[in-house]
């Protein structure tokens, strides 16, 4: 591979960049590019980091890369620095003026920018759809729309992203064809905000008509649906979801609180008994379905019996999955303009641990339960001692995994098993293969 035509490409952040990136890839390429992604010997005469910024933690993550890269450029080990991304779409002006070593800034989705800025032409046949995928080839992240109207209060999404867009339906159904046809199975449907999906195009929310489409288009095995916003939820997808074994019995809905207090101050737009009865409905009408949410502590106005609230709600919902956080105040948001961040940080970290001690022992129970089961398993990778894959329940990078006893024969990448549960752990499962 030449130096001089290696466009290196670093990722930061969620699945949601990640499309972003795999697009970039696929003009860089058609460009007659030779494009590397996430590589552990980043030299190329270019490099392209795709930001992130939506958290404080991320944003220090996407400073330090920058600065790194910085250094092996003084050294002489890569040519030109180009960041883009959400960091870079948020404090473009900010980043210029701090890191002057960057040759080059660009919004999130200012790819043709950055070929044009490279004196180089996308040919007119590649599709705004096309991408090359960074993930194992069985898997994809089908990313069906952008940015997001709700406003919740901790939240700078909107700031970064803007208003909430939809992909239309025909392009998606089209993007999927074309990733079935290069072998992805499993098609991991993203969005800030699945639940308002459709509306803007069709004045409407369309969620439940798409995954209805999609999961009719032969080879799609799997289709599983993340970030759905609980307010306004789209109940017709529930019976879509019911209906069609290839979609996955899995949703992923970041609750955030239960408090009414607290998620009031959230601007969250739903109450602690709308929350559990939207709980206790998709469980109903989709059984056996796993849910994910997504928990925030330490929020302003979180005092010791709103914590002991969401403790006892954590208790009573039994996530299959479930992530936590602690807030941090972000710049522009109402938060930061109308609340003061008054808990100690070691009060928010004391709490995390807590919530997230109480989640372990919940998962441990519910993984024990499948000790026994056979579950259909896609095979991601090859270890020394065991094959790792996933169930319908679990999302590539975020969720528990199986370790599968190596068979007698072996087991294909990317392809499916069946597998016996033979011992359960808090974040992972052990099985074998089924013998016939």
């Amino acid at each position: 591979m030449g130096k001089k035509r290696r466009i290196d490409i670093i990722t930061l952040g969620c699945s949601k960049n990640l499309v972003d990136t795999e697009r970039l890839s696929r003009r860089l390429s058609a460009a007659g590019y030779d494009v590397v992604h996430d590589s552990d010997d980043v030299c190329g005469s270019l490099v392209v980091v795709n930001t992130c910024g939506f958290i404080g933690d991320a944003k220090q993550e996407s400073i330090d890369t920058i600065l790194e890269l910085a250094e092996a450029k003084r050294m002489g080990r890569i040519g030109r620095i180009f960041v883009m991304g959400c960091l870079s779409q948020r404090y473009f002006d900010e980043l210029k003026v701090e890191l002057p070593e960057v040759d080059r800034f660009y919004g999130k989705f200012d790819w043709d920018g950055i070929i044009s800025d490279l004196g180089a032409e996308v040919p007119p046949t590649v599709k705004p759809y096309e991408r090359n995928i960074t993930t194992p080839p069985h898997y994809a992240y089908l990313k069906i729309s952008e940015g997001c109207n709700r406003f919740c209060a901790f939240c700078a999404i909107p700031l970064i992203t803007g208003r909430h867009t939809s992909v239309p339906i025909e392009e998606l159904e089209a993007e999927v064809r074309l990733l079935v046809s290069q072998g992805v199975k499993e098609f991991n449907v993203i969005a800030q905000d699945l639940s308002s999906y459709g509306t803007d195009l069709y004045g409407r929310p369309c969620l439940a008509e798409l995954v209805e489409r999609l999961a009719s288009i032969e080879g799609v095995e799997w289709l599983r649906l993340h970030y759905a916003y609980p307010a306004d939820f789209p109940w017709d997808v529930l019976p879509v979801m019911a209906r069609h074994d290839n979609v996955c019995k899995y949703l992923d809905i970041a609750l955030q609180h239960i408090s009414d207090p607290v998620l009031l101050n959230m601007r969250r737009h739903i109450t602690k008994a709308e929350t559990m009865e939207l709980v206790e409905r998709i469980r109903r009408e989709v059984p056996g379905i796993h849910l994910r949410t997504t928990l925030m502590v330490g929020f302003p106005g979180e005092g010791e019996a709103e914590f002991e609230e969401l403790k006892e709600f954590v208790r009573w919902a039994r996530f299959d999955r479930m992530g936590a956080f602690a807030y941090s105040e972000e710049d522009g948001t109402y938060a930061a303009r109308h609340y003061a961040d008054d808990i100690p940080q070691e009060v928010k970290e004391s709490r995390l641990a807590e919530i997230m001690e109480l989640q372990e022992g919940i998962a441990l129970e519910l993984n024990e339960q499948k000790v026994g089961q056979t579950l259909k398993v896609i095979i991601d990778r090859e270890e020394p001692d065991y094959y790792v894959g996933r169930t319908e329940y679990d999302s590539p990078e975020v969720d528990p995994e199986v370790l599968v006893c190596k068979p007698v024969g072996g087991l294909r990448i990317g392809e499916f098993a069946q597998v016996s549960i033979t011992e359960a752990l808090p974040y992972e499962l052990v099985g074998e293969v089924k013998k016939v």
